[in-house]
């Protein structure tokens, strides 16, 4: 009958199928007559039946070799679910007890036990090497083989020790195997292993069920709760940076109405796997968690996957989002992308050695580069793992709605000359400082205002100019000197675009900071966001009232909060403390005839109102900004209360901003009797006390652009807000 039949009858035996999915049979047949076997294959692709069939076929043991024990444990569970026997699979790894250990080795020396799963740490072990010495072994496979490589989403530096200790155990063939690798990392995995005559097993890397799309990050919680309640009763898993972000959105969707648990390496071990099945058991449908979670995990029907942070690299991107639509149903991918967060990662690489920063900084340009790009996703993906798509997927955000690109080849030319003008000795914040023409006190300490570049690209405002520095660094023509504060610092290839300018095209729109803003301040126009008709109503009553207490419009309620309640229709106090930029302070003072007319307007015109979009949030979530209100009560300077918890002053600002917009009365006259004379409080006070709206752009043409800075009037519209608002 030859052997195909007869592996065909093996799988049927075993696992119950009646036929191998892709290359698997190929992998195994390769496996089974001794040679060294190198498989990639994308997450979903059946990788471990790979060594798990010929492990049951062959005489011996297979030693396989796998980084997690909640992913040995899971495997083990499933192998044994197949056979009738419980020693046919074992680990052997930390947390076992002694008496537990001696139960493996007695059942591998029997010859009971088929495949025997081993953490790379417990392979160093002295006592180990000599008891897996005395064993016969069919093969070694290395799990996650990524591991191996420093250019790999997860090395881990024990994987590296693998072949010296391999072969003081004793020969046999190697079958190492991983879901995502570039070509760099597959030969640096072959390379070290020792392995570069291995048979090597490509699979498609296209998963054309997986639909593409990275959001700008403006209200993150608000965007995740309304796409998981538009997708109600769907497994999904959300991906978090730290384990804190994981715990207080975990709490947050919790309190709104969603069954969530959380997931990542702090936990202990019990709650951490008890949460794992609950998800497995669909007792839950979201799990929040960090990388740590989702290695091996055999769930087919999760149905999206959202990144709350941005990945560290695009392989741990491909690897996570390849767990959606397993079953090769739906699987929508969403990231949500903020240049901030890849400024955040950076910061995290400062003092790490320079080999393994550059490294880092290429990963990180690359997935900017993804994230910010015009061009479809699938596109740039498969091409990262060594891939050609002809033709574009039409199934990712950028086929589906094209984003249009602007030429912007002079602009790059004006970038990259104020970093030769100021030496290479500036941050991207600064340079675009100097480019918009703004007078800070940093530009004037420098006198930069004297600069050939000052002022140079007031056609643009400064979000736009970080934009530009992003993508010219993505294109090579800058880097960023991390260790040395994220100075710009010049290419060759920066160089060679000044000497020959040519086409750049510049995503309009990609700025995604502005984004945010432009989100936080969502249409105020009214245009889409929410309801025209009643925001307009509103803006009137805004009017009315503002006149019968003489002050100013934006003082009761500013534009995006209007807009929020347009969108919302809290028709309660306690829901209108929800929207923007409002809170319980505003709320009580002035939201009673806003909510008498809403609620009028919704039954007048039956309307269904969206009620999981008011976001409900965590009591206490905002521990920093109760530290700010209890620093300036006590008066410390602002300088100070920025550096104590590690933002900048326009960060600060910002968050004084909201408590205040919010209703919460702060007084900061001490720290502008420090900076601004009398006077010059006066004429800003008196600015606003007139002004029919309360932007600071506004405002500083009107007050003088070289008499006052950006901060200085931000600083005093919280005053004077505070004194007549709260």
């Amino acid at each position: 009958m030859g052997i195909d039949y007869k592996l065909t009858e093996h799988l049927q035996k075993y696992f119950g199928f009646d036929r191998f999915k892709g290359q698997q049979e190929e992998v195994i047949k390769s496996v089974l007559d001794g040679h060294d076997t190198f498989v990639l294959m994308p997450t979903g692709g059946g990788k471990s039946l790979c060594y798990q069939l010929p492990a049951l076929i062959m005489d011996g043991t297979a030693i396989i070799i796998s980084p997690l024990i909640a992913l040995m444990k899971n495997q083990v569970d499933s192998i044994r679910s197949f056979g009738t026997e419980d020693g046919i699979a074992h680990f052997l790894n930390s947390s076992l007890t002694k008496a537990a250990a001696q139960k493996v080795r007695d059942d591998v020396t029997s010859g009971k036990t088929k495949l025997l799963y081993v953490a790379p740490e417990s392979l160093t072990k002295e006592d180990n090497i000599d008891f897996l010495k005395n064993v016969k072994i069919s093969f070694y496979a290395i799990d996650e083989a990524h591991c191996i490589s420093e250019w790999g989403h997860d090395f881990r530096p024990e994987y590296r020790r693998i072949k010296p200790i391999v072969s003081e155990i004793g020969q046999a063939p190697l079958i190492a195997l991983t879901a995502t690798a570039t070509a760099k990392v597959q030969h640096d995995i072959q390379k070290t292993l020792g392995m570069l005559e291995a048979n090597v097993f490509k699979a498609s890397f296209n998963r054309p069920n997986l639909f593409y799309e990275v959001k700008p990050k403006s209200k993150p919680e608000s965007q995740i709760i309304k796409f998981i309640k538009e997708h109600e009763g769907k497994s999904g898993i959300i991906y978090c940076l730290s384990r804190k972000k994981v715990e207080e959105l975990t709490e947050t969707l919790v309190v709104n109405n969603i069954k969530a648990l959380p997931y990542h390496a702090g936990m202990d071990s019990t709650t951490r796997s008890g949460n794992q099945d609950k998800f497995l058991m669909e007792e839950v449908d979201v799990i929040v968690a960090t990388i740590a979670f989702g290695m091996g995990i055999d769930k087919p029907d999760v149905r999206f996957v959202i990144h709350y942070d941005i990945p560290k690299s695009l392989e741990g991107y491909y690897q996570e989002t390849g767990r959606a639509g397993r079953d090769g149903g739906e699987g929508i991918c969403i990231t949500l992308y903020s240049a901030k967060d890849i400024q955040k990662l950076e910061k995290f690489m400062q003092g790490k050695p320079v080999a393994e920063q550059e490294i880092g900084r290429q990963l990180l340009l690359d997935t900017a580069s993804y994230a910010e790009s015009a061009i479809c996703r699938r596109i740039i993906l498969l091409n990262y793992f060594g891939e050609k798509l002809e033709e574009p997927c039409g199934n990712c955000d950028n086929c589906v709605n094209p984003k249009e690109q602007i030429e912007a080849k002079d602009e790059i030319c004006r970038a990259l000359q104020a970093i030769i003008e100021v030496k290479e000795k500036y941050k991207a914040e600064h340079l675009s400082d100097i480019l918009t023409g703004k007078k800070t006190a940093a530009i004037k300490s420098f006198r930069h205002y004297e600069l050939e570049a000052f002022g140079s690209g007031n056609d643009h405002g400064e979000k736009f100019w970080n934009a530009v520095f992003r993508q010219s660094l993505i294109a090579g023509f800058i880097y960023k000197d991390i260790e040395n504060y994220g100075l710009l610092k010049m290419t060759q290839k920066g160089y060679d675009f000044l000497e020959n300018p040519v086409d750049f095209l510049l995503v309009r729109n990609h700025d995604y900071d502005a984004i945010e803003e432009e989100a936080n301040a969502a249409a105020a126009q009214a245009s889409g966001a929410g309801d025209p008709e009643l925001f307009s109503m509103l803006k009137d009553l805004r009017k009315k009232i503002s006149k019968k207490l003489n002050l100013p419009p934006f003082v009761i309620f500013q534009d995006p909060s209007l807009a929020d309640m347009a969108l919302q229709y809290p028709i309660t106090l306690e829901e209108l403390k929800y929207i923007q930029g409002v809170g319980e302070g505003k709320a009580k003072r002035y939201g009673k005839e806003f909510v008498e007319l809403i609620k009028s307007y919704v039954e007048e015109n039956e309307i269904d109102r969206p009620q999981d979009m008011v976001v409900k949030s965590v009591a206490n979530k905002s521990k920093i900004k109760v530290g700010i209100i209890q620093s300036i009560d006590r008066k410390l300077s602002l300088d100070d209360i920025a550096a104590s918890i590690g933002i900048d002053m326009k960060d600060l600002i910002s968050e004084i901003e909201t408590i205040v917009n919010s209703g919460t009365k702060i007084n900061i006259d001490y720290y502008l009797d420090e900076i601004l004379d009398e006077d010059r409080q006066e004429e800003i006070f008196e600015y606003f006390r007139e002004a029919n709206n309360d932007s600071i752009e506004d405002a500083l043409k009107e007050l003088g652009e070289d008499e006052y800075t950006d901060s200085d009037v931000r600083l005093m519209r919280i005053r004077f807000l505070s004194e007549l608002g709260n």
